[in-house]
């Protein structure tokens, strides 16, 4: 009687019984969400910073190394465009004042070459400008590339170096590009 009472509670009030269900298993974890937010707005505010102050973006991706470059290339292009500026007021005020027929800073040089000097220094003016802009404007690039870089993982099996390759017909040797992918 024991047996058939013990199947019957078996049958009838048999549940499997799970310590955890899989499918409702959610995990909550803090600081892979902060961490997945960070990555996603470390570009942005990199490239923010360097908009705002050239050279700060690289600070804010820890690259230290790069401000002194930033600084160089955008130094060297307002220069350029400060020096072309000069000499073509300069050549500007000449050229008028000897179509006034008055006395100039550039005695004996004739009006077509005083107005050939204005057009080059003119277009060297801009060219430095536009120069100056697409740097600045890398820079900014150079700066959200980088923070977006930073999360990649850069796998050692993948190379790109120069070799230098022997030509066994002619004895000469020639420099090339080698990309090596190792399995």
């Amino acid at each position: 009687m024991h047996k058939l009472w013990y199947l019957f509670l078996f049958v009838f009030f048999y549940n499997p019984i799970f310590a955890q269900d899989e499918e409702n298993l959610i995990v909550q974890d803090s600081i892979q969400d902060k961490e997945i937010f960070d990555i996603a707005i470390k570009p942005s505010k990199s490239a923010f910073y360097s908009a705002v102050l050239p050279g700060l973006g690289q600070a804010y991706n820890k690259d230290y190394w790069k401000i002194p470059v930033v600084y160089g290339a955008l130094g060297t292009g307002i220069y350029f465009y400060d020096f072309n500026n000069d000499a073509y007021k300069k050549y500007r005020k000449a050229y008028k004042l000897l179509k006034l027929d008055l006395p100039n800073d550039y005695p004996g040089i004739s009006a077509s070459s005083l107005e050939s000097a204005q057009e080059y220094h003119k277009k060297y003016r801009d060219l430095s400008l536009l120069v100056t802009a697409g740097l600045y404007v890398l820079q900014i690039v150079e700066a959200s590339v980088d923070a977006h870089m930073q999360y990649h993982n850069t796998d050692p099996d993948l190379s790109f170096k120069p070799i230098i390759i022997q030509d066994e017909m002619q004895g000469k040797s020639m420099v090339g590009i080698s990309l090596n992918y190792q399995f």
